[in-house]
């Protein structure tokens, strides 16, 4: 039997480009959209980067845009234009990264777009809210890490301003991008009519980052700083055992009871300032390094069999050659291969299960691989198609 996805029927163009938008869409295509990738005739940046089996499938470009069909149009034509604005006529979902200034000269406007297309969900993936003063400058995950607060959390707690090393900006944004357009879809059944949802990076990731953080300041006048101390804390890695590291979560009062007894250091269950999660978070630096100092006594294999006899989170510290072999991954069949004319792809799946079925994955598009299919689906003869490709505002792959 055919596995039916959940949103199976729906249909999106996809504007975006490097990651924050292709992310988004790589979602929506992973649970059963019809994602048509639509690209400049150079292509999106991430084609060339990273590894490569062929010339513009790329490292990156594979990682979040797989799964979508691939068209090219240039919107800078009126040609290009025109094409575009049918597509829309049987699209549910247009979504974009373009900063706002732009989109007039490329037929993007949304309140035209909008009189012209009323059940159509258009999605502003920005960097900024358009309304502030910050709208419509160019932005990256470097910079949105930079402003919303994560480099400022890394020097507080190794004393130096760092990025994470993954594209958090992008990514946590495109799944809020993901959530925010099935909002919209929702709120469509009901009422008929499409709409703009604009997402912007910045403010994303500062509500992000202040679900703990904000902390003391949710109080007027603050109750306490800004920083969760708990995560903020020097001793919050996976912390020395005599032979390596070990990942260690005590959380409850049961957790903390049991560590403390595992570790033959029942001393510390007296002290007043561990007695509840309350006096623990007001002295977790001084909790966190007497953990550690336990830990560095004793290998790595030791604490994990005591921890998990005492059932207190623990784990081994995993490095990235690990998780393809792990067992567990392995054992749920979560990584995939996909065969290409060019060679076999390695994949990680879609993490989630319909009914206990993980959902295929299916290969990004080449650079406009379906154009000509998806000009046909929207109506164009072969000889309105012949006409776009000789001008140049549409190329097939």
């Amino acid at each position: 039997m055919t596995m039916i996805l959940p949103l199976h029927g729906l249909r999106v163009i996809d504007l975006g480009s490097v990651v924050f938008g292709p992310y988004c869409s790589q979602w929506l295509a992973d649970l059963g959209a019809d994602v048509i990738k639509l690209e400049a005739p150079e292509g999106d940046s991430t084609r060339l980067t990273g590894p490569a089996l062929e010339r513009g499938m790329s490292a990156l470009f594979l990682g979040c845009n797989r799964g979508k069909r691939g068209i090219v149009l240039d919107l800078k034509m009126a040609e290009g234009r025109a094409a575009f604005d049918r597509l829309l006529d049987g699209a549910d979902v247009l979504l974009h990264s373009i900063r706002p200034q732009k989109l007039k000269s490329l037929g993007l406007d949304p309140d035209d777009l909008l009189a012209r297309h009323p059940r159509l969900i258009y999605a502003g993936l920005h960097g900024f809210g358009e309304a502030g003063p910050y709208g419509g400058r160019p932005a990256y995950d470097d910079v949105i890490q930079g402003m919303s607060g994560i480099a400022d959390l890394m020097a507080r707690q190794t004393g130096e301003p760092r990025y994470l090393p993954t594209i958090a900006a992008d990514k946590v944004s495109g799944l809020v991008a993901a959530l925010s357009i099935l909002a919209c879809v929702v709120r469509r059944q009901t009422t008929g009519k499409g709409g703009f949802v604009e997402v912007p990076m910045f403010e994303t990731l500062v509500a992000f980052n202040l679900v703990e953080h904000f902390y003391g300041h949710h109080f007027d006048p603050p109750l306490a700083d800004l920083g969760y101390p708990r995560a903020m804390a020097a001793w919050r890695r996976p912390l020395p055992t005599a032979d390596g590291h070990v990942c260690i979560m005590p959380y409850t009062n049961a957790h903390w009871t049991g560590f403390f007894r595992v570790a033959g250091a029942e001393q510390h269950l007296a002290d007043p300032r561990f007695a509840d999660i309350g006096t623990r978070t007001a002295h977790i630096g001084a909790l966190y390094a007497i953990a550690g100092d336990l830990i560095r006594q004793r290998p790595t294999a030791e604490w994990l069999a005591l921890l998990d006899g005492a059932q207190i989170p623990c784990a081994p510290v995993f490095t990235l050659e690990a998780l393809e072999t792990d067992p567990h991954l392995v054992a749920t069949g979560f990584f995939t291969s996909v065969e290409t004319a060019a060679g076999r792809l390695r994949y990680p799946g879609v993490p989630v299960l319909f009914d206990g079925v993980r959902p295929p994955v299916g290969v990004p598009p080449r650079l406009g691989e379906h154009t000509r299919a998806v000009l046909a689906e929207a109506g164009f003869s072969d000889a309105d198609v012949a006409a776009l490709l000789a001008s140049k505002a549409a190329r097939e792959g």
